[in-house]
């Protein structure tokens, strides 16, 4: 199989995780950030191991998903 595809299959279960989480959370963000870092961490990986050329429905673009990492330090 496509490692391409492989990455990006990855990046649903943690945007499946967040959009639980706001749902049980009636849209309230602030309870979720540990699931949204999750899902741009997992995003981060998946555009590292493909060279920046991943595609996922569940991801930004590479360079919001940067951008965001940075403004939120861990």
């Amino acid at each position: 199989e496509n490692p391409e595809h492989q990455s990006a299959e990855l990046t649903l279960v943690p945007a499946c995780s967040l959009q639980a989480c706001l749902t049980k959370n009636t849209y309230a963000p602030d309870k979720c950030d540990a699931h949204l870092r999750r899902l741009y961490e997992c995003c981060n990986r998946m555009y590292e191991q493909t060279s920046g050329g991943g595609d996922s429905s569940a991801c930004p673009n590479l360079r919001v998903v940067k951008r965001w990492l940075k403004d939120h330090p861990s």
